[in-house]
Order: C-alpha cells, then structure tokens, then sequence
C-alpha cells in the first residue's frame, strides 16, 4: 500500500507549528487540513488523554461559533499520536491564512473560566476524562513558544 501523506512527514525535525497536511478536492469544493503540532514529536512528552479532550471540546467550541470562520469549519480533533490537533476547513488556505484565527482559538482556551462545553455524560462518551488546568497550560506553551512570533519553520513541513 502506498504510505499517507502524514506519515512521509520527518517526525524527527518536525517542531511545533501549524502546517498544510493536505489538501483534498470534492468538484469545486477543496478542503484544506492543518496539522497543529503542539509539541515535538519523538522529543517531548505526548499529551495525556484528558487536557487533550479538553482542547477538543474548547477548541471545536469556539472554531463553530467563530463568526469570521464558522461556516468553513469541517472539522476539529486531537491526534492519535497526541502531539497536536488537525482542523479540516473548507477553502484552498495555507498555514499563514490561519495564523489569527489558531491564535486567538488558543487564547479562548488558555483563558477560559467555568464548565468545559460538552462534559457532560448527556453529551459526552468519556465526560469525565477532562483536565481544564493542563489544557490551559498546555495552550499558553503553545502560544508563548509557537503562535507568537511565528516563523515561516513553523509554517512549512521540514524537508
């Protein structure tokens, strides 16, 4: 079988950013999906399970209801590997176009206060598998060593 895209990526000089996975053409529809790399793969330590879902359920949140980017939003989850997330939006984009908007949905979760949407057993599979305080955590790093001040090495899948 011929290998997925994702995995002909070099996992070994891949650095947190926010890359173009792939691009998949439906007529005149094309879906483009970025790889939010989150921590170094191979490097650092994975995620666990529960701050993970937690950033599903925020992340997803504020990505369908964000005003300038709603209607474009296919899709939001977490990795297997747990190093990061992909976003599925509609439109032929690049890293650059989404910078702002994976910037700010961030911010949401870095910031956010009260009860995680969705985690709730009438709304969730495994409600209880949540961590607010290492989602939060997690999502300042991922600004403070990432987002802010990104580069085009951030950008752009290492040869």
């Amino acid at each position: 079988m011929k290998k997925i895209a994702s995995f002909t990526v070099n996992h070994l000089k891949l650095e947190p950013g926010i890359y173009v996975s792939r691009k998949d053409h439906f007529g005149n529809v094309t879906l483009t999906t970025f790889d939010l790399r989150m921590t170094a793969p191979n490097r650092e330590p994975v995620m666990n399970t529960a701050e993970l879902h937690t950033i599903e359920h925020l992340g997803a949140t504020f990505l369908r209801n964000d005003p300038q980017w709603m209607d474009r939003v296919v899709y939001f989850g977490p990795m297997g590997c747990r190093t990061g997330c992909y976003v599925i939006l509609e439109g032929d984009l690049e890293s650059q176009d989404i910078v702002d908007l994976i910037t700010r949905m961030f911010e949401f979760i870095r910031d956010f206060e009260g009860d995680i949407p969705g985690a709730a057993a009438r709304d969730c599979g495994n409600y209880l598998d949540q961590n607010l305080t290492m989602a939060k955590w997690l999502a300042k790093r991922y600004l403070d060593h990432t987002l802010y001040g990104i580069t085009k090495e951030h950008l752009v899948y290492p040869e």
